[in-house]
Protein backbone atom coordinates (compact mmCIF):
# COMPACT_ATOMS: atom_id res chain seq x y z
CA UNK A 1 0.00 0.00 0.00
CA UNK A 2 1.14 3.35 -0.66
CA UNK A 3 1.73 5.77 2.03
CA UNK A 4 0.15 8.98 0.52
CA UNK A 5 1.17 11.19 3.34
CA UNK A 6 5.18 10.62 1.93
CA UNK A 7 5.00 10.82 -1.57
CA UNK A 8 1.71 13.18 -1.23
CA UNK A 9 -0.14 11.96 -4.28
CA UNK A 10 -3.41 10.72 -2.65
CA UNK A 11 -4.09 13.35 -0.69
CA UNK A 12 -6.37 16.01 -0.82
CA UNK A 13 -4.27 18.92 -1.56
CA UNK A 14 -2.91 17.25 -4.08
CA UNK A 15 -6.48 16.90 -6.19
CA UNK A 16 -6.30 20.66 -5.31
CA UNK A 17 -3.20 21.33 -6.52
CA UNK A 18 -3.50 19.41 -9.94
CA UNK A 19 -7.08 21.07 -10.80
CA UNK A 20 -5.54 24.80 -9.90
CA UNK A 21 -2.43 24.24 -11.82
CA UNK A 22 -4.63 22.60 -15.24
CA UNK A 23 -7.16 25.13 -15.37
CA UNK A 24 -7.08 27.62 -18.59
CA UNK A 25 -9.43 30.81 -19.26
CA UNK A 26 -10.97 28.38 -22.30
CA UNK A 27 -12.17 26.38 -19.19
CA UNK A 28 -14.00 29.03 -17.43
CA UNK A 29 -18.20 29.43 -17.99
CA UNK A 30 -18.92 33.15 -19.40
CA UNK A 31 -21.01 33.60 -16.06
CA UNK A 32 -18.04 32.05 -13.98
CA UNK A 33 -16.14 35.20 -16.04
CA UNK A 34 -18.76 37.68 -15.60
CA UNK A 35 -18.49 37.44 -11.65
CA UNK A 36 -14.77 37.52 -12.00
CA UNK A 37 -14.92 40.99 -13.37
CA UNK A 38 -17.48 42.08 -11.15
CA UNK A 39 -15.82 41.23 -7.86
CA UNK A 40 -12.42 42.50 -9.31
CA UNK A 41 -14.30 45.93 -9.63
CA UNK A 42 -15.37 45.96 -6.70
CA UNK A 43 -12.67 44.98 -4.68
CA UNK A 44 -10.65 47.51 -6.61
CA UNK A 45 -12.94 49.98 -5.51
CA UNK A 46 -13.13 48.77 -1.54
CA UNK A 47 -8.71 49.23 -2.17
CA UNK A 48 -9.04 52.55 -3.25
CA UNK A 49 -11.60 53.73 -0.61
CA UNK A 50 -8.94 51.42 1.98
CA UNK A 51 -6.27 53.82 1.00
CA UNK A 52 -7.27 56.60 2.64
CA UNK A 53 -7.86 54.92 5.83
CA UNK A 54 -5.67 55.29 9.28
CA UNK A 55 -5.37 51.29 8.99
CA UNK A 56 -3.85 51.20 5.73
CA UNK A 57 -1.33 54.56 6.11
CA UNK A 58 0.12 52.53 9.55
CA UNK A 59 1.30 50.04 7.75
CA UNK A 60 1.95 51.79 4.28
CA UNK A 61 4.51 53.38 6.44
CA UNK A 62 5.67 49.97 8.04
CA UNK A 63 6.69 48.92 4.78
CA UNK A 64 8.72 51.86 3.71
CA UNK A 65 11.01 50.91 5.83
CA UNK A 66 11.19 47.08 5.84
CA UNK A 67 10.34 46.28 1.75
CA UNK A 68 12.41 45.70 -1.38
CA UNK A 69 12.08 46.41 -4.31
CA UNK A 70 10.36 44.61 -7.06
CA UNK A 71 7.51 44.15 -9.61
CA UNK A 72 4.30 44.51 -7.36
CA UNK A 73 2.25 47.57 -7.69
CA UNK A 74 0.67 49.33 -4.59
CA UNK A 75 -2.59 50.67 -5.00
CA UNK A 76 -2.97 54.09 -4.24
CA UNK A 77 0.76 55.10 -4.02
CA UNK A 78 1.92 53.29 -7.23
CA UNK A 79 5.44 52.32 -5.38
CA UNK A 80 6.12 49.06 -6.93
CA UNK A 81 7.68 46.61 -4.51
CA UNK A 82 8.04 42.87 -3.82
CA UNK A 83 5.09 40.90 -4.55
CA UNK A 84 5.18 39.93 -1.01
CA UNK A 85 4.90 43.21 0.50
CA UNK A 86 2.81 44.59 -2.44
CA UNK A 87 0.30 41.24 -1.53
CA UNK A 88 -0.40 42.46 1.90
CA UNK A 89 -0.88 46.27 1.53
CA UNK A 90 -3.41 45.72 -1.74
CA UNK A 91 -5.14 42.85 0.15
CA UNK A 92 -5.47 44.87 3.60
CA UNK A 93 -7.22 48.06 1.52
CA UNK A 94 -9.77 45.59 -0.13
CA UNK A 95 -10.32 44.55 3.54
CA UNK A 96 -9.94 47.42 5.69
CA UNK A 97 -13.39 48.84 5.19
CA UNK A 98 -15.12 45.60 5.67
CA UNK A 99 -16.99 46.02 2.16
CA UNK A 100 -15.71 43.88 0.02
CA UNK A 101 -17.82 40.47 -0.63
CA UNK A 102 -19.06 38.15 1.54
CA UNK A 103 -19.88 34.42 1.23
CA UNK A 104 -21.00 32.44 4.28
CA UNK A 105 -22.15 28.40 4.71
CA UNK A 106 -20.81 27.03 7.76
CA UNK A 107 -17.76 29.73 7.87
CA UNK A 108 -17.79 33.42 6.48
CA UNK A 109 -15.02 34.34 4.39
CA UNK A 110 -14.24 37.19 2.14
CA UNK A 111 -12.74 35.75 -1.14
CA UNK A 112 -11.80 38.78 -2.74
CA UNK A 113 -8.66 39.31 0.05
CA UNK A 114 -7.37 36.73 -1.99
CA UNK A 115 -7.54 38.88 -5.56
CA UNK A 116 -4.03 40.18 -4.50
CA UNK A 117 -2.21 37.25 -4.22
CA UNK A 118 -3.44 36.40 -7.74
CA UNK A 119 -2.61 40.58 -8.97
CA UNK A 120 0.92 39.85 -6.96
CA UNK A 121 1.63 36.26 -9.50
CA UNK A 122 0.53 37.85 -12.55
CA UNK A 123 2.46 40.86 -11.71
CA UNK A 124 5.89 38.63 -11.46
CA UNK A 125 4.97 36.46 -14.26
CA UNK A 126 4.26 39.36 -16.40
CA UNK A 127 0.81 37.78 -17.46
CA UNK A 128 -2.70 39.59 -18.57
CA UNK A 129 -6.35 39.64 -17.97
CA UNK A 130 -6.99 36.52 -18.98
CA UNK A 131 -4.75 34.86 -16.20
CA UNK A 132 -6.14 37.03 -13.30
CA UNK A 133 -9.75 35.81 -14.35
CA UNK A 134 -8.70 32.99 -13.64
CA UNK A 135 -6.78 33.16 -10.65
CA UNK A 136 -10.31 35.14 -9.32
CA UNK A 137 -12.22 32.36 -9.73
CA UNK A 138 -9.91 29.56 -8.52
CA UNK A 139 -9.44 31.23 -5.15
CA UNK A 140 -13.38 31.95 -4.67
CA UNK A 141 -13.48 28.11 -5.65
CA UNK A 142 -11.70 26.99 -3.28
CA UNK A 143 -12.32 29.84 -0.24
CA UNK A 144 -16.01 28.96 -0.70
CA UNK A 145 -15.43 25.27 -0.56
CA UNK A 146 -13.20 25.21 2.47
CA UNK A 147 -16.47 27.36 4.38
CA UNK A 148 -18.51 24.31 3.69
CA UNK A 149 -16.86 21.76 4.26
CA UNK A 150 -16.33 22.00 8.73
CA UNK A 151 -19.33 21.08 10.85
CA UNK A 152 -19.69 23.30 12.80
CA UNK A 153 -17.73 25.87 10.73
CA UNK A 154 -14.08 27.18 12.34
CA UNK A 155 -15.68 30.48 13.84
CA UNK A 156 -17.97 28.06 16.29
CA UNK A 157 -14.67 26.78 17.27
CA UNK A 158 -12.98 29.71 18.04
CA UNK A 159 -11.29 30.26 14.80
CA UNK A 160 -10.93 33.03 12.44
CA UNK A 161 -11.39 32.23 8.83
CA UNK A 162 -8.36 33.71 7.88
CA UNK A 163 -6.76 30.27 8.85
CA UNK A 164 -8.71 28.94 5.99
CA UNK A 165 -7.15 31.61 3.43
CA UNK A 166 -3.92 30.36 4.46
CA UNK A 167 -5.42 26.78 2.42
CA UNK A 168 -6.25 28.86 -0.69
CA UNK A 169 -4.16 32.14 -1.40
CA UNK A 170 -0.78 29.86 -1.91
CA UNK A 171 -3.15 27.55 -4.25
CA UNK A 172 -3.70 31.42 -6.38
CA UNK A 173 -0.26 32.30 -6.01
CA UNK A 174 1.25 29.44 -6.89
CA UNK A 175 -0.85 29.35 -10.09
CA UNK A 176 -0.14 32.72 -10.81
CA UNK A 177 3.23 31.91 -11.10
CA UNK A 178 3.04 29.62 -12.99
CA UNK A 179 4.48 26.29 -11.02
CA UNK A 180 3.64 22.97 -11.66
CA UNK A 181 1.30 21.20 -9.20
CA UNK A 182 4.07 19.41 -7.02
CA UNK A 183 5.27 22.97 -6.02
CA UNK A 184 1.39 24.45 -5.68
CA UNK A 185 0.94 21.51 -3.24
CA UNK A 186 4.27 22.14 -0.81
CA UNK A 187 2.66 26.18 -1.13
CA UNK A 188 -0.59 25.02 0.44
CA UNK A 189 1.58 23.00 3.05
CA UNK A 190 4.11 26.01 3.88
CA UNK A 191 1.35 28.87 4.07
CA UNK A 192 -1.55 26.72 5.96
CA UNK A 193 0.75 24.62 8.54
CA UNK A 194 2.20 28.75 9.78
CA UNK A 195 -1.29 30.89 9.51
CA UNK A 196 -3.93 29.62 12.35
CA UNK A 197 -6.05 32.79 13.48
CA UNK A 198 -7.46 32.94 16.64
CA UNK A 199 -11.25 34.50 16.47
CA UNK A 200 -10.11 36.43 19.57
CA UNK A 201 -9.54 39.01 16.54
CA UNK A 202 -13.39 39.14 16.08
CA UNK A 203 -14.68 39.05 19.35
CA UNK A 204 -15.94 41.40 21.95
CA UNK A 205 -13.81 44.90 21.58
CA UNK A 206 -12.09 45.08 18.34
CA UNK A 207 -8.89 46.62 16.64
CA UNK A 208 -7.22 46.67 13.87
CA UNK A 209 -6.57 43.09 13.30
CA UNK A 210 -9.84 42.38 12.34
CA UNK A 211 -9.31 43.26 9.08
CA UNK A 212 -5.84 42.67 8.75
CA UNK A 213 -5.41 38.64 9.87
CA UNK A 214 -6.84 37.82 6.18
CA UNK A 215 -4.16 40.32 4.48
CA UNK A 216 -1.83 38.34 6.52
CA UNK A 217 -2.94 35.04 5.39
CA UNK A 218 -3.07 36.06 1.78
CA UNK A 219 0.26 37.49 2.38
CA UNK A 220 1.52 34.36 3.81
CA UNK A 221 0.32 32.47 0.53
CA UNK A 222 2.23 34.68 -2.12
CA UNK A 223 5.55 34.26 0.49
CA UNK A 224 4.66 30.40 0.14
CA UNK A 225 4.76 30.59 -3.55
CA UNK A 226 7.81 31.95 -3.69
CA UNK A 227 9.52 29.47 -1.28
CA UNK A 228 7.86 26.53 -3.11
CA UNK A 229 9.06 27.79 -6.67
CA UNK A 230 12.81 27.24 -5.53
CA UNK A 231 12.03 24.12 -4.14
CA UNK A 232 10.91 24.62 -0.26
CA UNK A 233 8.61 21.66 0.72
CA UNK A 234 5.74 21.88 2.78
CA UNK A 235 3.19 19.53 4.19
CA UNK A 236 1.57 17.71 1.74
CA UNK A 237 -1.08 15.98 4.43
CA UNK A 238 -2.00 19.26 5.83
CA UNK A 239 -5.52 18.89 5.75
CA UNK A 240 -6.52 15.22 5.89
CA UNK A 241 -3.17 13.68 7.70
CA UNK A 242 -1.71 13.06 11.17
CA UNK A 243 -1.65 16.73 13.36
CA UNK A 244 -3.25 18.29 9.87
CA UNK A 245 -6.46 20.75 9.51
CA UNK A 246 -8.94 17.86 10.07
CA UNK A 247 -7.10 15.97 13.26
CA UNK A 248 -6.44 19.28 15.20
CA UNK A 249 -9.69 21.09 14.07
CA UNK A 250 -12.40 18.46 14.64
CA UNK A 251 -15.25 17.28 14.78
CA UNK A 252 -16.26 17.00 11.35
CA UNK A 253 -15.35 17.48 8.04
CA UNK A 254 -16.83 16.60 4.71
CA UNK A 255 -13.69 16.81 2.42
CA UNK A 256 -15.39 15.46 -0.37
CA UNK A 257 -16.70 19.06 -0.68
CA UNK A 258 -12.88 20.06 -1.39
CA UNK A 259 -12.86 18.69 -4.17
CA UNK A 260 -16.25 16.76 -5.93
CA UNK A 261 -17.24 18.33 -8.97
CA UNK A 262 -14.14 20.65 -9.58
CA UNK A 263 -14.92 23.01 -12.69
CA UNK A 264 -18.74 21.43 -13.22
CA UNK A 265 -19.67 24.25 -11.57
CA UNK A 266 -18.17 27.57 -9.71
CA UNK A 267 -18.79 28.50 -6.42
CA UNK A 268 -18.15 32.21 -7.82
CA UNK A 269 -21.31 32.55 -8.97
CA UNK A 270 -22.86 31.69 -5.58
CA UNK A 271 -21.07 34.93 -3.98
CA UNK A 272 -22.31 37.89 -2.10
CA UNK A 273 -21.14 41.34 -1.94
CA UNK A 274 -21.68 44.00 0.22
CA UNK A 275 -23.90 46.98 0.36
CA UNK A 276 -23.33 48.18 3.73
CA UNK A 277 -19.79 48.47 4.78
CA UNK A 278 -20.37 46.34 7.82
CA UNK A 279 -20.48 42.36 9.39
CA UNK A 280 -22.29 40.31 6.97
CA UNK A 281 -24.75 39.46 9.28
CA UNK A 282 -25.59 43.10 9.93
CA UNK A 283 -26.90 43.26 6.37
CA UNK A 284 -30.25 41.94 6.70
CA UNK A 285 -31.43 43.71 9.90
CA UNK A 286 -29.92 47.15 8.35
CA UNK A 287 -32.11 46.21 5.07
CA UNK A 288 -35.18 45.83 7.25
CA UNK A 289 -34.99 48.52 9.63
CA UNK A 290 -34.26 51.18 6.65
CA UNK A 291 -37.88 49.93 4.74
CA UNK A 292 -39.77 50.43 8.13
CA UNK A 293 -38.04 53.82 8.51
CA UNK A 294 -38.69 54.90 5.06
CA UNK A 295 -41.70 53.17 4.26
CA UNK A 296 -43.64 54.76 7.46
CA UNK A 297 -40.94 57.82 7.53
CA UNK A 298 -40.31 57.39 11.10
CA UNK A 299 -37.96 60.26 12.96
CA UNK A 300 -35.28 58.92 16.14
CA UNK A 301 -37.64 60.47 18.54
CA UNK A 302 -40.55 58.76 17.87
CA UNK A 303 -39.08 55.25 17.97
CA UNK A 304 -39.37 53.89 21.65
CA UNK A 305 -37.63 50.23 20.28
CA UNK A 306 -36.23 48.36 17.97
CA UNK A 307 -36.50 44.05 18.45
CA UNK A 308 -34.21 41.60 16.16
CA UNK A 309 -34.76 38.07 15.93
CA UNK A 310 -31.83 36.58 14.32
CA UNK A 311 -29.20 34.25 14.54
CA UNK A 312 -27.45 32.92 17.89
CA UNK A 313 -23.99 34.03 16.13
CA UNK A 314 -25.34 37.39 15.49
CA UNK A 315 -26.57 37.73 18.91
CA UNK A 316 -22.42 36.94 20.33
CA UNK A 317 -20.64 38.54 17.97
CA UNK A 318 -22.33 42.23 16.87
CA UNK A 319 -24.90 42.38 20.18
CA UNK A 320 -22.56 41.76 23.16
CA UNK A 321 -21.98 44.80 25.92
CA UNK A 322 -18.83 46.48 24.11
CA UNK A 323 -21.31 46.78 21.11
CA UNK A 324 -23.58 49.55 22.96
CA UNK A 325 -20.16 51.40 23.72
CA UNK A 326 -18.17 51.55 20.52
CA UNK A 327 -15.11 53.87 20.33
CA UNK A 328 -13.34 52.58 16.79
CA UNK A 329 -14.56 51.49 13.19
CA UNK A 330 -13.80 48.07 13.97
CA UNK A 331 -16.01 47.52 17.15
CA UNK A 332 -18.56 49.71 15.22
CA UNK A 333 -18.99 48.27 12.03
CA UNK A 334 -19.29 44.78 13.81
CA UNK A 335 -22.18 46.89 16.43
CA UNK A 336 -25.98 45.44 15.55
CA UNK A 337 -26.85 48.66 17.94
CA UNK A 338 -24.60 50.63 16.08
CA UNK A 339 -25.58 50.50 12.51
CA UNK A 340 -29.27 50.13 13.29
CA UNK A 341 -28.83 53.56 15.42
CA UNK A 342 -26.70 54.95 12.45
CA UNK A 343 -29.86 53.88 9.96
CA UNK A 344 -32.41 55.44 12.11
CA UNK A 345 -30.57 58.57 12.58
CA UNK A 346 -28.98 59.10 8.63
CA UNK A 347 -31.37 56.43 6.96
CA UNK A 348 -28.37 54.82 5.28
CA UNK A 349 -25.05 53.07 6.32
CA UNK A 350 -21.88 54.06 4.03
CA UNK A 351 -18.75 54.85 4.70
CA UNK A 352 -19.60 58.30 6.05
CA UNK A 353 -20.72 56.78 8.98
CA UNK A 354 -17.49 55.22 10.18
CA UNK A 355 -15.84 58.66 11.17
CA UNK A 356 -14.57 58.83 14.87
CA UNK A 357 -17.12 61.81 14.60
CA UNK A 358 -19.72 59.80 13.70
CA UNK A 359 -19.53 57.52 16.06
CA UNK A 360 -19.54 59.70 18.98
CA UNK A 361 -22.56 61.65 17.48
CA UNK A 362 -25.50 61.95 20.26
CA UNK A 363 -28.17 61.55 17.96
CA UNK A 364 -26.92 58.12 16.85
CA UNK A 365 -25.87 56.93 20.30
CA UNK A 366 -29.09 58.16 21.93
CA UNK A 367 -30.70 54.82 19.81
CA UNK A 368 -28.00 52.17 21.03
CA UNK A 369 -30.19 51.00 23.69
CA UNK A 370 -33.24 51.12 21.60
CA UNK A 371 -32.04 47.88 20.24
CA UNK A 372 -32.28 44.52 21.48
CA UNK A 373 -31.22 41.52 19.54
CA UNK A 374 -32.50 38.40 20.50
CA UNK A 375 -31.40 34.73 19.38
CA UNK A 376 -33.88 32.57 17.55
CA UNK A 377 -33.62 28.85 17.46
CA UNK A 378 -36.16 28.87 14.51
CA UNK A 379 -34.29 31.17 12.48
CA UNK A 380 -31.02 29.21 13.46
CA UNK A 381 -32.20 26.08 11.68
CA UNK A 382 -32.70 28.12 8.38
CA UNK A 383 -29.38 29.09 8.21
CA UNK A 384 -27.41 29.43 5.90
CA UNK A 385 -30.14 28.56 3.40
CA UNK A 386 -31.60 31.57 4.76
CA UNK A 387 -30.05 34.86 6.59
CA UNK A 388 -33.51 35.31 7.87
CA UNK A 389 -34.11 38.43 10.21
CA UNK A 390 -37.15 39.43 12.45
CA UNK A 391 -37.33 43.23 12.90
CA UNK A 392 -40.23 45.10 14.85
CA UNK A 393 -40.04 48.51 15.64
CA UNK A 394 -42.39 49.90 18.30
CA UNK A 395 -43.27 53.65 18.66
CA UNK A 396 -43.15 56.03 21.71
CA UNK A 397 -47.22 56.40 20.59
CA UNK A 398 -47.70 52.75 20.78
CA UNK A 399 -47.69 51.86 17.13
CA UNK A 400 -45.76 48.83 16.02
CA UNK A 401 -44.09 47.54 12.54
CA UNK A 402 -42.66 44.48 11.63
CA UNK A 403 -41.51 43.07 8.42
CA UNK A 404 -39.17 39.75 7.99
CA UNK A 405 -35.99 39.48 5.60
CA UNK A 406 -34.63 36.16 4.16
CA UNK A 407 -31.56 37.43 2.50
CA UNK A 408 -30.01 40.83 2.09
CA UNK A 409 -29.22 42.73 -0.85
CA UNK A 410 -26.03 41.74 -2.13
CA UNK A 411 -26.98 37.94 -1.83
CA UNK A 412 -26.97 36.54 -4.85
CA UNK A 413 -30.38 36.21 -4.56
CA UNK A 414 -30.90 39.16 -5.11
CA UNK A 415 -27.63 40.79 -6.53
CA UNK A 416 -26.40 44.25 -7.03
CA UNK A 417 -26.67 44.97 -10.45
CA UNK A 418 -23.50 46.17 -12.63
CA UNK A 419 -24.84 49.50 -12.29
CA UNK A 420 -24.67 49.52 -8.92
CA UNK A 421 -21.80 47.96 -8.37
CA UNK A 422 -20.17 51.09 -10.50
CA UNK A 423 -22.19 53.37 -7.97
CA UNK A 424 -20.31 51.94 -5.25
CA UNK A 425 -17.23 51.77 -7.11
CA UNK A 426 -17.23 55.75 -8.67
CA UNK A 427 -18.12 57.25 -4.72
CA UNK A 428 -15.03 55.00 -3.13
CA UNK A 429 -12.77 55.89 -5.52
CA UNK A 430 -13.70 60.11 -6.25
CA UNK A 431 -11.34 61.31 -3.59
CA UNK A 432 -8.47 59.19 -5.20
CA UNK A 433 -9.20 59.10 -8.82
CA UNK A 434 -10.60 61.45 -11.53
CA UNK A 435 -13.60 60.32 -12.90
CA UNK A 436 -11.55 59.98 -16.25
CA UNK A 437 -8.92 57.65 -14.31
CA UNK A 438 -12.16 55.94 -12.99
CA UNK A 439 -13.58 55.43 -16.19
CA UNK A 440 -10.20 54.06 -17.21
CA UNK A 441 -10.75 51.16 -14.79
CA UNK A 442 -14.27 50.41 -15.29
CA UNK A 443 -12.81 49.56 -18.91
CA UNK A 444 -10.03 48.00 -18.36
CA UNK A 445 -11.77 45.58 -15.68
CA UNK A 446 -14.63 44.97 -18.04
CA UNK A 447 -12.77 43.88 -20.91
CA UNK A 448 -10.17 41.96 -18.62
CA UNK A 449 -10.15 39.10 -21.22
CA UNK A 450 -8.64 42.02 -23.79
CA UNK A 451 -5.91 43.29 -20.86
CA UNK A 452 -2.31 42.29 -21.78
CA UNK A 453 -0.77 42.94 -18.97
CA UNK A 454 -2.41 43.41 -15.53
CA UNK A 455 0.75 46.17 -13.94
CA UNK A 456 -0.93 47.77 -17.12
CA UNK A 457 -3.81 47.18 -14.92
CA UNK A 458 -2.27 48.85 -11.65
CA UNK A 459 -0.56 51.08 -12.96
CA UNK A 460 -4.00 53.02 -13.28
CA UNK A 461 -5.00 52.76 -9.78
CA UNK A 462 -2.14 55.14 -8.86
CA UNK A 463 -4.10 58.14 -6.79
CA UNK A 464 -3.96 61.07 -8.53
CA UNK A 465 -2.04 62.78 -5.63
CA UNK A 466 0.77 60.45 -6.29
CA UNK A 467 1.47 60.95 -9.57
Amino acid sequence: MTDTTTTGKGTITATMARWAAGVRFEDLPPEAVREAKRFLLDSLGCALGGYLQHDVKIAIATFDEIAGAGPGTVIGSGRKLDVVSAAFLNALMVRVMDYNDIYWKQDPAHPSDIIPAAIAGCERAGSGGRELAVGVCIGHEFEQRMCEAAFPGIRERGWHHATLTAFVSPIVAGRALGLPWEKIQHAIGIAASGRCTLGAVTAGKLTMMKNTVDPMATQAGVFAALLAERGYTGPEHVIDGKEGLVHCFGPEWRLDVLTNGLGESWRITKCGMKAFPTEALTHAPISAVLAIVKGHDLKPEEIAAVHIRSLHRAADILADPSKYDPRSKETADHSLPYVIAAAIVDRNVTPAQFTDAKIMDPAIRAQLRKVKVTADPEIEKLFPALQRVIVAITTTDGRTFDTQLDYPKGDPRNPLSDGEIEEKFDALVEPVLSSAGGARVKDAVWNLETLGSVTELMEMLRADEAR
